[in-house]
């Protein structure tokens, strides 16, 4: 078992503890996440901790769930009423591949830098969020996505406030985060979404996030996508979930979707029986 606190590099990034330091941290982030949606703390792991944390992915990656879908940016399904070229009519192949979290026991690396109070601290300050509270999911709460060779991240909206992620491993080509921000606030300026997804905005922003790379980012207005992938090295990326109310799950039918299975308590908050249903 290792102390959390020791993965930050706490030299680069003092934000456990309060002081002028941290309040100029947190200053600068709120400042990137009001200016296009996005903020990144470059090397918040430290070298050793992102072995650490990469040892852990490694150890549980057959565990993984994957799955496949036709999405449009919106998650919403066709309208046969609206024109073919309108951007909810296009349709784009996604795969998933999400280590669940129960994968990532108590004393774990990854979990313990998720439940870390210090840090979930700061980043509720960062965001500036007032409901603020670590997701109850079992299955969901931290998480990894893990993507190969073939595998990404179409364009699409977030339906959440904000996310926040956690580069462990670059896959050997591609993989970079390309965002459009604040296409969306204001309207749903579907003619700005419309060149994005043809390739001819001139608005869109690409990211390289190394590994130990801390990521706060507002996908509800900024359309992004994770590009391709190529080569034989995954790409480990940890999911941290924060939600608006406290003991929050998801439902049975989310949970198999994004992990294959679900436990007791998704059907108990659900109202639904498990007996009923076969994982």
């Amino acid at each position: 078992m290792c102390d959390p606190k020791t993965l930050i590099d706490q030299s680069k990034y003092p934000v456990l503890e309060s002081g002028p330091a941290r309040d100029t941290i947190v200053e600068h982030v709120r400042a990137s996440l009001a200016e296009d949606g996005c903020a990144v703390l470059k090397g918040f792991i430290t070298p050793d901790g992102v072995q650490t944390l990469l040892a852990q992915a490694e150890g549980v990656s057959d565990k993984g769930f994957k799955s496949t879908a036709r999405t449009n940016v919106y998650f919403t399904k066709d309208d046969p009423s609206l024109p073919s070229d309108d951007p909810r009519r296009q349709f784009y192949d996604r795969s998933n591949y999400f280590i669940p979290a129960d994968n990532f026991a108590t004393g774990s690396p990854l979990r313990d830098l998720y439940t870390l109070p210090a840090l979930s601290k700061f980043v509720q300050d960062c965001l500036q969020e007032e409901n603020f509270f670590p997701y109850a999911d079992p299955l969901a709460d931290v998480i990894i996505n893990a993507a190969d060779a073939g595998n990404g991240f179409p364009w699409h909206f977030d339906t959440n406030n904000f996310t926040v992620t956690l580069a462990i491993q670059n896959a050997e080509h591609g993989g970079e985060f390309e965002y459009a921000p604040n296409i969306r606030k204001g309207s749903e300026n579907f003619e700005e979404v419309t060149k994005v997804l043809s390739g001819t905005s001139d608005q869109i922003r690409t990211l390289v996030l190394e590994p130990g790379d801390l990521q706060l980012f507002r996908g509800r207005y900024s359309l992004h996508r994770v590009a391709p992938l190529a080569g034989t090295i995954p790409r480990y990326v940890a999911i941290f979930s924060y939600v608006e109310e406290p003991d929050m799950v998801a439902t049975p039918e989310r949970c198999k979707q994004l992990y294959g299975r679900c436990l007791p308590v998704h059907y108990e908050r659900a109202g639904q029986r498990a007996d009923t249903f076969l994982d």
